[in-house]
């Protein structure tokens, strides 16, 4: 099959890797995969993407709303005719008009996150007059993603396929050692705004240093709220243990390195990071919210969590307390991670696709 994924651009985030990987393993099936970036954006993936020989289309967006995306998007697809368009993030309202008027009539969309926190408005209104009339089908990346769509849009379940992020395993560095050494390393990966939580993970590390010295914070990652946590790491007075390390192009020696991995987000779809801690078969700690729990059994291959300080203190506490736990969940996670591998992503698409072409 012919397959053009549309995605605003390949920054630093849990559904840029996504399409990225899927990219890699759709075309390992032996389908045709181009690329489209909405603004004209290199980064770190669109490097590896272009080296691997997969073709990019930068379409120069403006900022805001720029209905000339639906023209560009247009004569990309009459150009490359694809059997189907498989968009991310906030592209339906340009790439489904494109399509219908490119004739492409197998569109799919991933929701990446709880479906009434993806869209709102009149986002939202257009993304349901799309699935009503059947010109994009929503795929969900969990059954409790699934159930949001369903609720939020009135859909059937049936309509609405659930495939998991996935991620090349390869990659992942398997830890060998759970002992710690002189300082205890805490790694968070994510971008700085409000869904993350970064507020409440630093004040849980404050509480937290405070008894055991040793630990040390990790935060990769950028976004708006940068500079407000790099002072409120201040203002806590744990500044100096806290080490911000912006975006990074290469994440698994941070994970290998790490001892304990945190997810103290507000909601979530399928967070990538989490795939990728489990692939390096690190212990996590990690907030009950979207489709998390349906990755992480509470005591089996993580701890579940509420956003609230002192409960992911508390988790952590445990885990520092206890080697054995420590180990016994990150080997746990490690086995498990089969379940998120980029070549069963894009088998479970391929079939999705195939069952919605015309």
């Amino acid at each position: 099959m012919k397959i053009l994924q549309v995605i605003p651009n390949f920054g630093f985030g849990g559904a840029e890797t996504m399409c990225e990987n899927l990219l890699y393993a759709l075309r390992e099936l032996g389908h045709s995969v181009t690329a489209v970036s909405l603004y004209d954006q290199h980064t770190p993936i669109t490097e590896r993407l272009e080296g691997a020989g997969i073709r990019i289309v930068y379409l120069d967006k403006k900022l805001g709303l720029d209905l000339s995306m639906v023209s560009k998007l247009f004569r990309v697809m009459r150009q490359e005719r694809p059997e189907v368009v498989h968009t991310h993030l906030d592209v339906l309202k340009y790439a489904v008009p494109a399509a219908r008027l490119a004739g492409v009539r197998c569109c799919i969309h991933t929701v990446h996150n709880v479906a009434e926190k993806e869209a709102e408005g009149i986002a939202r209104k257009i993304n349901r007059l799309y699935y009503r009339l059947g010109w994009s089908v929503p795929v969900a990346l969990s059954p409790e993603v699934q159930r949001t769509i369903r609720d939020t849009y009135g859909l059937e379940s049936a309509k609405v396929p659930v495939i998991y992020n996935g991620v090349d395993l390869s990659r992942c560095v398997p830890k060998e050692c759970y002992e710690t050494g002189e300082t205890v390393t805490l790694l968070h990966i994510g971008r700085f705004n409000e869904q993350k939580n970064h507020a409440g993970l630093l004040r849980a590390f404050q509480l937290l240093h405070a008894r055991y010295p040793r630990c040390r914070l990790e935060l990769l990652g950028d976004g708006e709220l940068r500079e407000d946590m790099e002072a409120y790491a201040a203002e806590l007075g744990i500044g100096e243990f806290v080490r911000f390390r912006g975006n990074q192009a290469e994440v698994h020696p941070f994970l290998h390195d790490a001892d304990i991995f945190l997810l103290p987000s507000r909601y979530e779809g399928i967070p990538m990071t989490i795939i990728e801690a489990m692939g390096t078969g690190l212990p996590i700690v990690a907030t009950a919210v979207g489709g998390v729990p349906d990755m992480l059994r509470d005591g089996e291959n993580g701890l579940l969590v509420s956003c609230e300080p002192e409960a992911i203190c508390g988790a952590c506490a445990r885990l520092l307390d206890d080697p054995a736990l420590r180990e016994r969940l990150g080997r746990r996670a490690g086995q498990d991670s089969v379940r998120f591998s980029a070549a069963h992503m894009a088998q479970r698409y391929s079939e999705v696709y195939e069952e919605n072409r015309p």
